[in-house]
């Protein structure tokens, strides 16, 4: 019995995620597929456009037999914290022997050999990354410069899904974990790619790009997502034309109102006081604090903020950290307490019952399948975690659903998908 895992977002699920899905059946003859989701935030700092429980049930239709939830402190973490936590979570399952992902190179062996020797962190590399960002480049520039000294391909860290890809293989060598990384060479356009100009692939940022501005010409989409999705997509734009909502699919600047009045209430109290949040600098509060005055959209908002050294992402990601009341020390806890302390589960198929079986006698963590008791049993550090994931998702679905009563976190059943 042959058990992979992959790390996703599904943002929306497409069709190369269910290539990706495919080949570890057919390529690698894979049994069984785990996939560990980020929940409604994501690694770039923005909303999930279809909250975490209709993209569980995409990828249970289309491959996957287990999804489990990615903590929001790990989702909406710079990719070292993304794969870290990640990578942890499959690691305690017990279960996994091989973690899948796709890149821009297709080539383990490069990706292996940078992130060994990134994972080294040599006194040549830590004294060439900190001259780098004294000289103000941002912490990717950085790095990237840091490793030449490695002989490492300039374009392997210049690539989103080559660098996540680093990160996760640099976490399995921390780890020491049994766990082999696999990889293939993704086939849709660029992670940054707006147009849909694919045969059968397309980017999700382009599929996103879509929705927000053109939902009308969703059929475009057809193509380029599998039957089910297009047809849920179909009917999330149906359902809103009958609620008179504004928009059928969440984007960051549906949040900025409450952002607004999250980092007024904050710097009314003391201007510092936005730096005890996750990876809020004082610098970076500084500048939070000196454009507040012209805060229209977040979008807007963090493109006044930009600057060499900051990038969009990073500071997209900050303020979902504000917003989100996600501090600093919890972050840095959760790194010493060796990151995930519990993986809850989302959603399997007729399939996956055979594979929870198998996690629950084998795996070192909490497997949290009725979060009402998992919120009396867990404790410390890990009831912290899970309170924050919850508040993320009720922070989520009162902005999706702002004139429509919405079930509770703590009443949501597991997806079940036959």
């Amino acid at each position: 019995m042959k058990i992979a895992a992959i790390i996703a977002e599904y943002n929306p699920f497409h069709n190369g995620h269910l290539y990706q899905l495919q080949t570890l059946r057919k390529q690698y003859h894979i049994d069984y597929i785990i996939v560990v989701m980020s929940g409604d935030f994501m690694q770039r700092g923005i909303p999930a456009i279809i909250d975490k429980y209709d993209r569980c049930r995409m990828a249970l239709e289309n491959g996957a037999d287990l999804v489990f939830e990615l903590p929001v402190y790990f989702s909406l973490g710079s990719a070292e914290y993304f794969a870290a936590g990640a990578v942890s979570l499959i690691d305690k399952l017990g279960v996994v022997e091989s973690l899948h992902f796709g890149s821009e190179c297709g080539d383990i062996d490069a990706l292996t050999a940078c992130a060994s020797a990134l994972a080294a962190e040599t006194a040549a590399y830590k004294e060439t990354l900190n001259k780098a960002l004294k000289e103000g480049n941002s912490f990717p520039s950085a790095r990237a410069a840091a490793a030449n000294i490695y002989n490492c391909p300039e374009n392997t860290l210049s690539s989103p899904n080559n660098i996540l890809g680093i990160e996760y293989i640099k976490a399995l060598l921390q780890r020491n974990s049994s766990i082999t990384p696999t990889t293939i060479r993704r086939t849709d356009d660029g992670y940054h790619s707006v147009v849909l100009d694919g045969d059968t692939f397309a980017s999700a940022n382009a599929i996103r790009e879509l929705l927000r501005i053109l939902p009308e010409n969703l059929f475009k989409l057809q193509e380029f997502v599998p039957d089910s999705v297009y047809q849920y997509l179909s009917n999330k734009m149906n359902s809103s034309r009958q609620h008179n909502l504004k928009s059928s699919f969440l984007f960051i600047d549906h949040f900025s109102q409450l952002l607004r009045y999250k980092l007024l209430s904050e710097v009314h109290i003391s201007p510092n006081r936005l730096s005890c949040y996750y990876d809020v600098t004082r610098q970076l509060a500084n500048t939070f604090y000196n454009n507040l005055n012209s805060f229209t959209t977040i979008s807007d908002f963090v493109l006044a903020c930009k600057s060499k050294n900051l990038t969009y992402t990073r500071i997209s990601r900050c303020l979902m950290h504000i917003l989100l009341e996600m501090k600093q020390d919890m972050i840095d806890t959760l790194k010493e307490s060796d990151y995930c302390p519990y993986a809850r589960l989302l959603g399997f198929n007729e399939q996956g019952k055979n594979v929870l079986k198998q996690i629950k006698a084998n795996a070192s963590i909490p497997i949290i399948t009725k979060l009402p008791r998992a919120l009396k049993t867990l404790d410390g550090i890990a009831l912290q975690s899970l309170k924050a994931d919850i508040y993320a998702s009720t922070v989520y679905q009162s902005v999706k659903s702002p004139h429509i009563p919405f079930l509770n976190e703590l009443k949501r059943e597991i997806i079940k998908v036959s």
